[in-house]
């Protein structure tokens, strides 16, 4: 199972944007996502700032601001083949 984490700010365009890159892309993989508001927690506000949305997959960094639904699929069938 691949664990995708993203990191939202409310109001936010991009985020939005990258919600729907994942929706699109999700149902062709063994995949399941955390989505975490940044907005209000100090620690995560001080971690990500003016970076959101930023995608991480199985705990790794591999996008901010935007991917597309190609670089998302190569990104998640990497982790598929490990």
């Amino acid at each position: 199972m691949i664990e995708l984490t993203l990191y939202t700010r409310r109001d936010c365009e991009l985020c939005h944007e990258m919600e729907r890159v994942i929706a699109a892309e999700m149902p062709k993989f063994a995949a399941r996502i955390s989505r975490i508001e940044i907005d209000g927690d100090a620690e995560l506000e001080a971690r990500y700032g003016i970076e959101v949305p930023v995608l991480l997959v199985n705990d790794r960094k591999a996008f901010k601001y935007r991917c597309t639904a190609k670089e998302l699929r190569q990104r998640l069938l990497r982790e598929v083949r490990g």
